[in-house]
């Protein structure tokens, strides 16, 4: 069934919406402490959203979702940092893959990602706290890990929803 143009940026809105909530939910309720900050399943949904959403509603979900999580678990002081990096996670996933939910780009994006976000959080810390080498030290192997389990979490989500024509949604 076609959509017409206000019912396909009704339904992008709705869906970033979701993923918005998912991200939030999944980064907030789901988070294993590592280090300086926390292994969680958020940037993983910011990698779905961004594989199943145009750009801009992509980068809003990802965005309100990351930030959200942040006040949510009492770190209200990296929403700022947070709605930045997430975004540009979303733009550099976007930017970098393909149109299939599982391919080799993807795992380009989800490198340059990582790279994105251990680079943005270890900026914000040494912005925080002060200490560029004991920043370094402190966040980067957290985030390191962070990134590899969200792009593991992807993949393996990812692979199931392959499997699925209607599991493409990209407009």
């Amino acid at each position: 069934m076609a959509l017409n143009r206000e019912n396909e940026k009704l339904v992008n809105t709705v869906y970033a919406g979701l993923f918005a909530a998912l991200t939030a939910l999944l980064t907030a309720a789901l988070h294993i402490p590592v280090g300086n900050g926390y292994v969680h399943c958020g940037d993983a949904v910011i990698y779905l959203a961004a594989a199943m959403l145009p750009l801009p509603y992509a980068a809003g979900a990802a965005a309100v979702g990351g930030a959200l999580a942040d006040v949510l678990s009492g770190y209200a002081v990296y929403a700022l940092p947070t709605f930045i990096i997430k975004a540009m996670l979303a733009l550099v996933f976007s930017a970098v893959s393909g149109t299939q939910m599982l391919e080799k780009r993807r795992i380009l994006a989800m490198i340059l990602c990582g790279l994105v976000s251990v680079t943005g959080y270890w900026l914000t810390a040494v912005i925080l706290y002060g200490g560029w080498a004991a920043q370094f030290v402190e966040t980067v192997p957290g985030n390191c890990v962070q990134a590899i389990a969200s792009g593991i979490v992807y993949a393996v989500i990812a692979a199931a929803m392959a499997r699925n024509p209607r599991g493409k949604m990209k407009g």
